[in-house]
């Protein structure tokens, strides 16, 4: 697979991520403090493929970097709240856990990418 075709791949992943991210939104509780936790979730969740796809269009090597960078630590801080949301036990495990291993796994990805362009 070429970077092209890897790149493609990767923003179709992170926006059916983002989906999935909206969906479990919807299904939290409507508390105070589920709201808060509902819409850091979406935010961060939603924006690790808007900057990827972002990243894809940069103008510069350095951008792509800073965009990359972006994309990491936002999985990073989905991956956080996946895992508040899964210990205040708001939602299913079974349904939580497939979306975890997913945010997981992009953060694994935007993780190597960025180590890859440090060398």
């Amino acid at each position: 697979m070429d970077n092209k075709e890897f790149g493609n791949q990767l923003e179709k992943r992170t926006k059916l991520f983002a989906l999935s991210i909206i969906k479990l939104s919807v299904s939290l509780p409507n508390t105070p403090e589920s709201r808060v936790i509902k819409n850091q979730v979406t935010k961060s969740g939603t924006s690790i493929g808007a900057n990827y796809r972002e990243a894809n269009r940069s103008r510069s090597k350095a951008d792509f970097k800073n965009k990359i960078k972006i994309s990491e630590s936002e999985a990073s801080e989905t991956v956080y709240w996946l895992e508040l949301i899964e210990d205040m036990n708001w939602v299913a495990h079974d349904k939580l856990k497939t979306i975890l291993i997913e945010a997981n796994e992009i953060l694994a990805i935007f993780t190597s990418i960025s180590n890859k362009l440090k060398s």
